[in-house]
């Protein structure tokens, strides 16, 4: 019996010691965080903006109608794809009043314009019957001169009484005559500078008309032209929504009811996106884009940002913030533009596009994971100090600021704790963020898992398990 007891005393005693080692074990264990490491390396980094949008032409105009009500469209001279013209007549209207309006313009155009010249002539034969009339005033003067010598002869002849008183009277009355011949070709002279006065006035008032009826042909030509659509640039007609026979509503905006035909400019094409509101401030003029077009997969073209919209956009309506009669908090957009290099024949306007802006880089920049990087506050990052404050004191709003002041780091491994470390970061790459500060080279930070990171605590004895996690079969 007695050596019975000792075996069960003996067996006794050593499950005790088990059962107290591995209660050690497990005390000493309490509190090990298992988690991931990486090291801080270099590599080329660089930061993208991603925003997706449409392919459109630089330059696009919609032709719509230019007359006064609505108008049926008679010719369609394109199609769909078309190369015109700057200047081409692309379609016409419906225009039997309009050409009326301009064949009776041009008809009293005709008529002023004849008599004009009617008046032009009149003029011209006032100037010959003045000159005429002047003649007759010198040849009736030479007439007075010639009357005047012979009655001076005469006079001197009868006062010598070598003549009778009937030569006499004769030569006295011719020159009497003569002189009176004088004055009526002066007056008629007079007679005909008032009568050209009087052309000359009818003249210009016919010139007058002549200039009002031109101005009228002028205009009704011009009603007449806006009955032709004509293609103010250089292009290819992209969209042609309108059948000949179908009638166009002028006046009004972006209505398919004003809207003739599309001609854009395809010589320089773009890829209009919309970047978000927390992106934009990193986009800038020039830089380079790489654009993908959900049409046109496994290939990539190059770009570059020509235009950035100073205007937001709400991205729930597509309208600018500022035509908003309310203030909205939603999310909003901007519009960016960015030109094509080397666009392709099979690219069309309207195709859906996705662009990666590249907006920094950095070559052989010292870079972690972002997924190491987390936030803590100063308070939770300060040795806890021995003994307990007491319950009446009054915390200091101060320090109590201070204490909830956040401050941006990563975990790093420091034997077999994880140390807090507070980092200065630069651009972010796809999957990597730039270090600029607080890390070295070779350095190991805890990477994962994510939950990890958010709870860890600094001075956290941690177990490294950098295992890949097994996959579960399905």
């Amino acid at each position: 019996m007695k050596r019975k007891w000792k075996i069960a005393l003996v067996i006794a005693g050593l499950l005790i010691a088990s059962v107290a080692v591995f209660a050690s074990i497990k005390y000493n264990q309490r509190g090990i965080v298992t988690v991931q490491t990486g090291k801080v390396a270099r590599q080329d980094l660089a930061a993208l903006v991603t925003a997706s949008g449409e392919i459109k032409p630089r330059n696009y105009i919609n032709l719509g109608a230019n007359t006064m009500g609505a108008a049926r469209i008679t010719q369609i001279l394109v199609v769909e794809g078309d190369r015109v013209k700057k200047g081409q007549v692309v379609a016409r209207f419906e225009s039997v009043q309009a050409e009326a309006e301009v064949a009776s313009q041009r008809a009293a155009v005709g008529t002023t314009v004849a008599e004009s010249g009617a008046s032009e002539a009149a003029v011209r034969a006032a100037d010959e019957a003045i000159s005429t009339s002047q003649a007759s005033v010198e040849r009736a003067r030479a007439d007075v001169d010639r009357a005047k010598i012979e009655f001076d002869r005469t006079e001197k002849l009868w006062n010598e009484k070598l003549i009778a008183r009937q030569d006499y009277d004769t030569r006295r009355a011719s020159l009497i005559a003569a002189e009176a011949a004088v004055k009526e070709a002066v007056a008629r002279v007079e007679q005909e500078k008032a009568r050209k006065q009087q052309l000359a006035a009818q003249l210009n008032a016919q010139q007058r008309r002549v200039t009002q009826v031109q101005a009228n042909l002028r205009r009704v030509s011009d009603v007449l032209d806006k009955y032709n659509v004509y293609s103010p640039i250089d292009g290819v007609v992209t969209n042609l929504p309108v059948r000949v026979g179908e009638t166009v509503v002028p006046g009004i905006q972006n209505s398919p009811a004003s809207m003739v035909m599309t001609v854009a400019d395809m010589s320089l094409i773009t890829a209009e996106v919309k970047v978000d509101e927390t992106d934009i401030v990193n986009v800038k003029l020039g830089q380079t884009a790489d654009i993908a077009v959900d049409a046109i997969p496994n290939k990539t073209f190059k770009g570059r940002v020509i235009e950035i919209g100073n205007t937001a956009i709400l991205r729930s309506t597509g309208l600018a913030a500022s035509q908003s009669a309310v203030s909205s908090q939603e999310a909003k957009d901007f519009k960016v533009v960015i030109a094509l290099n080397d666009p392709t024949e099979e690219i069309r306007p309207g195709l859906s596009c996705t662009a990666k802006v590249t907006t920094a880089t950095r070559t052989n920049a010292l870079s972690i994971p972002m997924a190491a990087l987390t936030v803590r506050q100063k308070g939770d990052l300060e040795p806890k100090k021995e003994g307990s404050v007491a319950a009446n004191t009054t915390p200091d709003p101060v320090a109590e600021k201070a204490r909830k002041e956040e401050v941006q780091g990563v975990f790093v491994v420091n034997g077999e704790k994880a140390v807090f470390r507070k980092v200065e970061t630069g651009i972010t790459g796809a999957s990597d963020i730039e270090v600029t500060s607080g890390l070295k080279q070779g350095d190991e930070i805890i990477t994962g898992s994510y939950k990890v990171i958010r709870t860890l605590r600094n001075d956290a004895k941690i177990k490294i398990d950098n295992k890949a996690p097994a996959k579960t079969e399905s």
